[in-house]
């Protein structure tokens, strides 16, 4: 039996990518804060951690990884922030890196050997923002432009130990729309912002994630807006700046 681990399990997206996954046979382990709205069952296993944390986060890899390794780690944990730069402050910009970078960075370490002993694949979780600018964004762009840098990287040192390394880009999944928990700082769960377009359904970004992953693809884009920003901001990134700042900045 082939075995995954999510951080950010007990959201709309970890939730769908682990349902799909059992679908295929697969044993699946569910990371997060708050796992309260999760239920461990036969095929899947939950562990409550806090990501930023690295004790805790070496703690609960160590008890996910099975005799045989890790086939899948997914890097899934997430927080945005939506605001103006000027508006915001030097805590809630390293909160934002603590979480969707460093948390990570560091379960990528607790990983490597047992993803290497199973020959298995690392798949990051980006968005949009990881590759083009995003407006109101730029901490949580940031970030994401840092977590691509590192596993881009990394894809190059671990091919020779027969591990892939991958990259799924999302634009806007409606995970958590109506339930942002916002913060006074701007910082919100991932999913939430009310100013996106075309949103997916969790279930099918994981379909979408997994049809990537199947391929082999390098990178993912997830969804048509998406696959639209991916060849837009390759082609002619002033024209991506201007389009996204007209439909998401209303400039």
């Amino acid at each position: 039996m082939k075995r995954a681990v999510i951080s950010g399990g007990a959201g709309g997206l970890g939730r769908a990518l682990s349902d799909a996954l059992q679908a295929r046979g697969w044993h699946v382990t569910l990371l997060d804060r708050d796992i309260s709205t999760i239920e461990p069952g036969e095929t899947q296993r939950v562990i409550q951690c806090d990501l930023t944390d690295p004790g805790q986060l070496a703690a609960a890899c160590a008890l996910a990884v099975g005799p045989q390794g890790v086939d899948l780690a997914v890097y899934n944990a997430g927080i945005t922030q939506i605001g103006l730069f000027a508006d915001g402050d030097e805590a809630s910009h390293r909160r934002v890196f603590e979480i969707n970078y460093f948390a990570a960075v560091n379960m990528t370490r607790a990983l490597l050997d047992p993803v290497r002993q199973a020959r298995g694949t690392h798949l990051a979780i980006s968005s949009v923002a990881g590759f083009a600018p995003l407006y109101s964004r730029t901490s949580y762009a940031a970030s994401k432009h840092a977590l691509e840098g590192f596993f881009k990287s990394l894809r190059s040192e671990e091919r020779a130990h027969g591990v892939r390394v991958q990259i799924a880009a999302p634009s806007f999944v409606a995970t958590n729309l109506g339930n942002a928990e916002a913060q006074p700082d701007g910082i919100a769960r991932p999913g939430s912002a009310t100013d996106g377009m075309d949103y997916m359904t969790p279930e099918a970004a994981a379909a979408t994630i997994l049809h990537g992953l199947d391929r082999g693809r390098d990178m993912i884009p997830v969804g048509r807006v998406a696959q639209l920003a991916w060849w837009i901001n390759r082609l002619s990134p002033g024209l991506y700046q201007r389009l996204m700042e007209r439909n998401i900045g209303r400039g």
